[in-house]
């Protein structure tokens, strides 16, 4: 099983009546719920632990999940309401207004961490769990205490207009690289983080700190690869984007899948070097399941059907 540790919410989404007016539409998501959809599509069993609400959208995150073969057993159900997240799109790329306050979400904390099965092969972490209290201490507890212990792959997906306190977040990611086997991160938050440079130099600068693996995204630009000891990159299909909301949440899945898929998602493969063709044939799912995440509208991953 793959964890897939972080935020669920409910994403409102831009639409028009049909009086023409603006108007906003609940669809689930979240980050790494995305991720978790995908993957559970993709065929590979995985899990999912965030405080999910029992209230009307806590209940449909859960039903969305169990619709995409992933287990919820390890998520506690207080009665809290559920984080949303109000979209708007500027030239296809998504933004985002949060209302989280005491959401069943963010007010997970260390004390509600499960003992993980043993059957976990891998934990995924990252989004806007990272930057509020006191989930991101919770999830920062749980990485730290499983890296070494199975696959750790950290995905920040930054929000900076999100972010109250910039510098104890910063520490946090830090720390939270260091302890990964795998980090994906987009060129956007790269930068973020690390300042001007060019991606792929400031990209290899993360492996000197810890991870295994550096996977670096830059939309419509592709994707690279980076270890240690080998580098790929693909380059991104050619799509009509309706909107790039869980691109980077499908790429995640796809990338994971792959490796699994391969027999590779082990730390001591990752220790060792993956072959070129693993390595190839992961990124490719990645950026293809990406692509077609972009081709409609939300955050709609594919089957691995529509893959094949």
């Amino acid at each position: 099983m793959i964890l897939c540790a972080g935020e669920a919410l409910i994403d409102m989404l831009p639409r028009t009546s049909t009086g023409g007016e603006p108007a906003f539409v609940p669809h689930p998501g979240g980050a790494v719920f995305n991720t978790a959809i995908a993957l559970g599509r993709l065929g590979v069993p995985t899990g999912f632990f965030a405080g999910l609400s029992t209230d009307l959208f806590g209940t449909r995150l859960a039903e969305a999940l169990a619709a995409s073969r992933v287990g919820t057993g390890l998520c506690p159900r207080p009665a809290r309401p559920t984080t949303l997240a109000f979209v708007t799109l500027h030239e296809g790329q998504a933004r985002y207004a949060f209302y989280d306050e005491a959401t069943a979400g963010r007010m997970l904390t260390p004390a509600d961490l499960p003992a993980l099965p043993d059957h976990t092969r891998a934990l995924f972490c990252g989004g806007i769990s990272l930057m509020t209290e006191p989930c991101g201490s919770a999830y920062e507890a749980l990485f730290l205490r499983e890296a070494g212990a199975r696959v750790t792959m950290l995905d920040p997906n930054i929000r900076p207009g999100f972010i109250a306190d910039a510098p104890a977040y910063r520490a946090r990611i830090a720390r939270m690289i260091a302890a990964a086997d795998i980090v994906k991160i987009s060129d956007e938050d790269l930068h973020w983080l690390e300042g001007p440079g060019e991606p792929c130099d400031l990209a290899r600068g993360l492996l000197g700190r810890g991870p295994r693996l550096v996977l670096l995204t830059r939309g419509a630009g592709g994707a690279h690869a980076l270890g240690r000891a080998a580098e790929r990159f693909l380059p991104a299909p050619a799509m009509q984007v309706v909107d790039t909301i869980g691109a980077g949440d499908s790429f995640n899945a796809g990338f994971l899948a792959g490796l699994s898929k391969a027999g590779a998602l082990e730390r001591a493969a990752l220790a060792q070097g993956l072959p070129d063709s693993v390595l190839e044939a992961a990124l490719s799912l990645a950026i293809r399941a990406a692509a077609v995440t972009v081709s409609r509208a939300g955050a709609n991953p594919p089957w691995m059907e529509e893959l094949a």
